[in-house]
């Protein structure tokens, strides 16, 4: 697997030098473009697929940071590349694939795109699933369901058992897994990337900045709006147009 990249970078020695050492040493990077500012990048990626950004934090008019929803807007992966080590817990919280220091060291760049290549190769694997999902008509014929998921961190990715994931709640462009053990994980993606996936079995969408697994729900109530109580006393809401669909389901659910 080839992956088309883009360096962002303001400063012209930083880009030709780190366009150099990926055509030395990452045979399976092709560096595709190289932006000189944030504009100059989202204005490429905007009619160019694209796999990975390198990307530099402090530039003039708008930072790395700046660009990064749009990036993440198209599924590209990111590797941060800057000079000042402050901005790495930003860097790791967003979900990037790395963060290097410039000078970049030839051995950390190489480590880096190994985990964007498995990611990569992640990211790959779940969209053919999805694609091969059967319809709702053909559950019969469709194989076990799932009992896992893979989500992206920093430096790879957790894979999950579906049973430990209480709810899921959006957070702008991410989304927020809360666990049954009280962990919370942080994953670059909106709410909807997760809906498909999780929609059959034990989970419902019932807001839209909700996904609950029926198998920690303790009480539904409507004396203060619609509601669902879970086992360890979080309260979330239930949308109105999602309310009788909730009763229905978790009726179902509970009945089994």
């Amino acid at each position: 697997m080839t992956l088309q990249a883009i360096i962002v970078d303001d400063e012209e020695y930083s880009r030709k030098s780190l366009f150099f050492l990926i055509q030395e040493n990452c045979p399976n990077v092709h560096v595709s473009y190289i932006a000189q500012s944030a504009q100059d990048a989202r204005d490429f990626i905007a009619s160019n697929r694209i796999d990975l950004a390198f990307l530099d934090i402090a530039m003039p008019r708008e930072t790395g940071f700046d660009l990064l929803p749009a990036l993440q807007k198209q599924n590209i992966m990111v590797i941060f590349t800057t000079a000042y080590d402050q901005y790495a817990l930003k860097a790791i919280r967003s979900n990037a694939v790395d963060y290097l220091l410039k000078p970049i060291d030839i051995s950390e760049l190489k480590e880096s795109v190994s985990k964007a290549e498995r990611w990569a190769g992640l990211i790959s694997t779940q969209s053919s699933s999805a694609k091969t999902e059967p319809r709702a008509d053909d559950s019969a014929k469709s194989a076990e369901p799932r009992s896992k998921i893979t989500l992206p961190h920093a430096h790879g990715y957790h894979v999950i058992d579906l049973d430990e994931i209480m709810y899921v709640e959006a957070d702008s462009n991410y989304s927020i897994f809360h666990l049954k053990q009280g962990d919370k994980m942080l994953i670059s993606k909106p709410l909807k990337e997760f809906e498909r996936y999780l929609q059959e079995g034990n989970f419902m969408r019932i807001h839209k900045s909700v996904i609950i697994n029926f198998r920690f729900v303790r009480e539904y109530s409507s004396k203060n709006g619609t509601q669902v109580t879970l086992k360890d006393g979080t309260i979330l809401p239930v949308s109105r147009r999602r309310s009788n669909e909730f009763q229905e389901r978790s009726r179902l659910y509970f009945q089994r």
